[in-house]
Order: C-alpha cells, then sequence, then structure tokens
C-alpha cells in the first residue's frame, strides 16, 4: 500500500538541506573552478590596467564629490534650527585627496596606488543647550532624501558621522545617534552615559583629536554668529597631481 502512495521518499535528501546534498553529483555547468579562476584572473587584470585604475580613481574622486553635496545639504537644512549655532567638515572630505596604496586586495597586492577612499562623512556641530536632537536626525534625513530626489546622488545616512560640540568651545559632547527612537535597546546603547541626553551617542574610549578641527583640516560651512555659509562642492576639487615644476595636472 505504501508503494501506491504519491510522494517523496522520506529516504531521499532533502534538496533544501544543504548537508543532505551530493556534491560530486551536482551538474559540472552549475560550478566549475577553473572558469571561476579565470574570471576573478580576467577581472584583476583589468582592475591592474589604465583602464581599471582609472575607474577607480574616478570613483574615488565621485564619492568625495557626492559627500560635500550631502554635506551643503544638510548643513543647509540645519541652518533653519534656531538652536544650530555652526557646522564644520572635516576629515578627508574636507581637503584634496592624496594617493595610497587603498585596501583592495588587487592594489595592495601590487602596491598600486590611487586616491584616497573617503570611507564616512565627517560634520562637527555646535549647539545651544537644550537643542533637540531627534529634530535634527529627521532634518538630516529629510534633506539627504530630497538631494537624491533632485539631482539622483545617493548619501545614506548613516554615512554621516556628526560630531556634537559644547557651545563656544570645541569640546566633544557625543554622536547624533542614527536610530529612530533613544533608546533603542541595541547593544550600542550599553555603553556608559549614551541616551543620557537623547539621541546623543556616546562610543566608549573615544577621544575627539582636537587637531582634527584646526584651520586647513576643517571648513566652517556655517556659523549663525558671523553669518559664514560657505559650500563645500566650491572646495578646491582633488585629482590634481603636481608636476616636477611644482605645476598642477
Amino acid at each position: 500500500m505504501d508503494g501506491d502512495l504519491d510522494g517523496p521518499d522520506p529516504n531521499d535528501p532533502d534538496p533544501n538541506d544543504p548537508d543532505d546534498l551530493d556534491l560530486d553529483e551536482l551538474d559540472a555547468d552549475e560550478f566549475d573552478a577553473e572558469d571561476f579562476e579565470e574570471e576573478m584572473r580576467r577581472q584583476e587584470a583589468y582592475e591592474r590596467s589604465p583602464a581599471g585604475i582609472a575607474e577607480q580613481n574616478s570613483a574615488m574622486l565621485r564619492r568625495q564629490n557626492d559627500f560635500r553635496l550631502a554635506a551643503d545639504a544638510v548643513t543647509a537644512a540645519w541652518s533653519e534650527h534656531p538652536d544650530v549655532e555652526a557646522v564644520a567638515l572635516f576629515g578627508s572630505v574636507a581637503v584634496p585627496l592624496w594617493k595610497e596604496v587603498p585596501r583592495f586586495r588587487t592594489y595592495r597586492r601590487a602596491g598600486i596606488v590611487i586616491w584616497h577612499e573617503c570611507k564616512d562623512l565627517d560634520l562637527a556641530l555646535w549647539l545651544s543647550p537644550g537643542c533637540e536632537l531627534g529634530a535634527l536626525r529627521k532634518a538630516k534625513s529629510r534633506a539627504l532624501n530630497a538631494m537624491f530626489n533632485q539631482t539622483g546622488v545617493g548619501v545614506a545616512s548613516h554615512q554621516l558621522d556628526i560630531f556634537v560640540l559644547a557651545p563656544g568651545s570645541d569640546s566633544y559632547l557625543g554622536r547624533l545617534c542614527d536610530f529612530a527612537q533613544c533608546p533603542k535597546h541595541k547593544p550600542e546603547c550599553l555603553v556608559p552615559g549614551c541616551g543620557a541626553v537623547a539621541f546623543l551617542r556616546q562610543h566608549e574610549g573615544f577621544v575627539l583629536n582636537p587637531r582634527a578641527l584646526a584651520p586647513g583640516r576643517a571648513v566652517r560651512l556655517f556659523d549663525r554668529n558671523s553669518g559664514v555659509l560657505q559650500k563645500a562642492a566650491e572646495l578646491p576639487p582633488s585629482g590634481q597631481e603636481e608636476n616636477r615644476d611644482g605645476t598642477m595636472v
């Protein structure tokens, strides 16, 4: 009677369970190690070629430009909040890029240099006491969404690192949290002092290097007292290199 029943034999391997599959019986067309290795060799050869290196350099320059546009969009939104006293751009987005051997395996192994990769966008934010950080977090997200809708340039909210500073000084207070609620009951929220002020995140052991905001390393994008409103997009562009005679190419 059991032989007349339709359905899988319980002794057959489960096709959804990798441990039950006999890899020797897989069709060779589904995975060919030699083809895969050959494709990897072709990819690495292209990445090391002049065209591949130029493509990576263009991507690094475009990334910095996109971050600068995001800095302007967010700064403009924050300037409308009366508790925002000043905003400054710092880190690699604020300065002309330099060339270095990157983290990418192909270039690292070959010692090929390309333009530095801006990993995130660093902004310093000076606020009046009692400022509602949740409102600034929302304003940042709205500004980035509007920038994407208007220009097609996409920068994610978590790619911005917002360093909150005490008014009238460079005293570091914490970072603007990206979570939608505070506390979020995540492991990150367990750092001592995190959330003592809503949406002010703490990183255990972190100390902001005061040289990070020194002249030449930081650019004041907005200052309510002086009326300064500098565009990050108008900063000297990266991508120029110096000839031996000191001229730029």
